[in-house]
């Protein structure tokens, strides 16, 4: 029977050769393996949830600086600002995420660490940026991946001499080797897209920078970056200080100057 096992990894490696034929907004190759529209519902219901454990603000001015950002956001990244949701919850952390479904919600902490809107613009920008390319569904896909990996590698090496050691060193790689640089690879790609969204838009896309020299301000104990979801600050900063170009002639370009004014 063991003359057979080779089998399984052939396999599992055809089905990956096949259903990875999809690219991001920036031409990477991308694993994908579950349905846009079964995402889309998970990040809905994810979304659901989190405005039940801590409601969204309704009626606020913080609210009204956020959609005049990101409306101009939206229409320079060619989508239709009414088909997303945009909601800002108050809590202090300078955070920002997004979910499949076109959903983003902006923390009050980062509305505050952003000090302009064009700082706001590429947070706001990053986020519309994961959704473009997928990202969420690329992590599901990878981790579906990366446990029929460590399945396939069981049944390999089940009942030889080195099995356990085998399988411990495939669950370091998994994590290390796989899903963390993927994750930062996420990273800088919303982040690339993020600054030529914002220009577009008719932000300066070097308030970009300086939002991410603002967090590089906050300090606090980091791990080293191999070991971390996201770049290390001045990593982001190298990354997109290089595009800097790029974005700027795009800025020039733009036919709109956004007048949003954040609230006192």
């Amino acid at each position: 029977m063991k003359s057979f096992k080779p089998l399984y990894v052939f396999l599992l490696l055809a089905l990956t050769a096949i259903v990875a034929c999809q690219t991001s907004p920036t031409g990477r190759k991308q694993l994908i393996v579950v349905p846009d529209s079964q995402m889309n519902q998970l990040g809905a219901a994810s979304f659901a949830e989190m405005k039940k454990g801590n409601p969204p603000l309704s009626d606020s001015a913080l609210l009204d600086y956020v959609m005049c950002i990101s409306h101009p956001l939206l229409i320079a990244a060619g989508e239709q600002p009414g088909g997303w949701e945009i909601q800002v919850f108050e809590d202090d952390s300078p955070n920002a995420f997004a979910l499949p479904g076109r959903k983003i919600g902006i923390h009050t902490g980062m509305i505050e660490l952003a000090k302009t809107s064009g700082q706001l613009a590429a947070v706001i920008g990053h986020e519309i940026g994961h959704v473009q390319a997928k990202h969420g569904s690329e992590r599901v896909s990878l981790g579906m991946t990366s446990q029929a990996v460590q399945q396939v590698a069981a049944i390999v090496v089940d009942g030889t001499e080195y099995g356990a050691a085998t399988m411990a060193a495939l669950g370091l790689g998994a994590q290390f080797g796989v899903l963390l640089p993927y994750s930062r690879t996420h990273e800088s790609e919303a982040d690339f897209i993020g600054l030529e969204i914002m220009a577009r838009a008719g932000f300066d896309p070097s308030h970009a920078v300086g939002l991410w020299q603002g967090m590089a301000k906050l300090g606090g104990q980091k791990p080293p970056e191999f070991m971390s979801t996201h770049p290390a600050n001045q990593t982001r900063i190298n990354d997109l200080n290089s595009h800097m170009g790029h974005a700027k002639s795009l800025y020039r370009k733009s036919q709109q100057q956004p007048d949003c004014k954040k609230p006192s």
